[in-house]
Formats: C-alpha cells, structure tokens, sequence
C-alpha cells in the first residue's frame, strides 16, 4: 500500500482543525457557563419549592405568565428544538438570541412551581441560540452555520449532563438518525468537552446514578458477568425501550394537537396544564412526578433519592 503525502492538504487539515478548535473552544465556554447558570437557578429553584410545598398551586398563574412571556416576546422561538432542527436541515434566518434567556426562565419558573420541563431540552436550546448569534457575528456560510448549530446542540447536551462523547454523538446524529455527520466531528466534540469542563470550573456537580448491577469486589465496583442470558436481556430491553419512546413521541404529538383545538389561545394552555398537573398530584398522594424526579423532598415518604 502506498502513502502519498501532500503537504497542501494536511496544511488545509491543519488549518480546518486549529480554526475549528478555536470556534468550538469559545461557543463551549460561552455554553457551559450558561448551562451552569441553569443548574444553579434549577437546584435553587427545587429546593425552593420543597421548603414550600404549596407553590404547586401556582403551576397554574407560572404557566399563564410564561405563556404570555412567549406570546409577546417569543413568537419566533416558541417551536424551541424543532426550529434549531430545521436550521440545521434548511439554514434560513437562523435561531434567535433571544431564545436562551425565554427558556431558561421559562424552564426554572416551571420547576419552581412544580412543573417537569426536563433539562436536555433546555441546554439544547441555549446551546443552539448561542452558536446561531456565534454564526452571525463571524458571518458564517450556511454550511458552516449548520456546523456551528451542531456544535451548539453538542455542547449544551454534554454540559448539563456532564456526557461530552454522547452530546458529540447526538449531535452529529441530528442530520439523520443512525446516520453520523462526520464532518462535524471536531466542532462538535470540542464543544462538547469544553462545555463540561467549564460547568465543573464553575464549581457545579452533576446528577449520578448508581446502577445495581456494579457489586462491591474486593474493594472495588465489579460489573455482572456479561453472558448470552444478559445479552437477550438486554436485547428485549432494548425494543421495549425503543418501543415506549416510540410511544411516548407519538402520545406527545397528539396531545400537543388536542391542547391545540381545545384551547385556541396558547397562552391559556400552560394553565390548562398546570391544573391537570395539580390534580393528578393530588389524585395520586405523592409528589414524586414534580419537577425532575432527581431529588427528593426533605418531607416526602414516597419520594426516592438518586445520587
């Protein structure tokens, strides 16, 4: 096998990876400071609402104020991850700035109150509004942006769940599932990195699950042997996985629809929501499904910790 070296061409290599490393190092500091300051008001905001439990009765008034926050000054993000997906597939007028500062109040009023509106979603967002800005300021072609916008979705996933190879992954997958953008390799990994390590510079501490399956052995964390019998579990598993996401994606959708011809005005249906929240609460006597479901109440017997 011969190897032909051509100096323009590692020289262009070179150059594509220096300037991208510096891009991705920069929208991954500019991301994980964000996502930190999310973490902070989001703990902030849990611990708030465990000291005062009866600010679930305000799910309703948080809702409706969020609602109009989005009415009146979010019309052109209110489609949040969707409008960075068609971004990415069809580059047009770009994700707005605004869209970081809406979700994340958006997202830390909804918890407050006792609302679950997840993180992923959330960091994804701001990462995408920040790299959208990113792209405008340096005049980016619309190849480059849709590259910037990956590295944005990488470096938001991987920096509010401290998982910088799966937000490098998933973002590099958004193109088409099961299908890698690998020219998006080094953007989206840097950003991914760089973003969980400046969310641990700022001093915060990720979720961490334990999986029963590590068992003490000889003073270390053993995994279960791996055999055909766990392989087929796994496998089942696997599908079942599959299967309720499928599920869940589809029940997501055809409620989002409902809400839609049931209440006309989309500043009314976060009440609606905030209501029905209350009631299944109250009809189920726990307050285990409020808001992340990571952290337990001080006073909650039904609520379990995971650390």
């Amino acid at each position: 096998m011969h190897l032909r070296w051509n100096l323009r061409e590692h020289c262009a290599l070179a150059c594509y990876v220096a300037k991208w490393f510096v891009i991705a190092s920069i929208l991954g500091i500019g991301i994980g400071t964000a996502v930190a300051l999310f973490l902070w008001c989001l703990e902030h905001a849990m611990l708030l609402r465990f000291a005062h439990p009866a600010l679930l009765y305000g799910l309703p008034f948080g809702g409706l104020a969020i609602g109009l926050l989005y009415h009146y000054f979010g019309r052109k993000v209110e489609n949040g991850n969707n409008l960075i997906l068609e971004q990415i597939h069809e580059p047009g007028a770009g994700v707005p700035l605004r869209m970081a500062p809406l979700v994340l109040i958006g997202t830390v009023a909804t918890h407050l109150f006792g609302g679950s509106a997840g993180r992923e979603g959330t960091a994804v967002q701001m990462g995408g509004s920040l790299a959208g800005e990113m792209g405008r300021w340096l005049r980016m072609s619309p190849q480059n942006a849709r590259t910037l916008l990956m590295a944005g979705i990488a470096g938001g996933f991987g920096a509010v769940f401290g998982t910088p190879l799966t937000g490098a992954i998933f973002a590099m997958e958004v193109l088409a599932i099961g299908r890698m953008s690998y020219d998006a390799i080094v953007p989206c990994l840097i950003a991914s990195i760089v973003g969980d390590c400046t969310v641990r510079l700022w001093g915060l501490e990720h979720s961490h699950y334990h999986i029963a399956a590590l068992l003490p052995h000889g003073g270390r964390l053993a995994l279960a042997p791996l055999n055909g019998t766990l392989a087929i579990k796994v496998g089942i598993a696997a599908v079942a996985f599959g299967l309720a996401s499928l599920l869940f994606a589809e029940t997501t959708h055809r409620l989002q629809h409902a809400f839609k011809r049931l209440v006309p005005w989309p500043f009314m249906r976060p009440v609606l929501g905030g209501c029905i929240v209350i009631a299944m609460t109250l009809f189920l006597g726990t307050s285990d499904y409020l808001g992340l479901g990571t952290m337990a109440a001080p006073n909650d017997a039904h609520a379990v910790t995971i650390q």
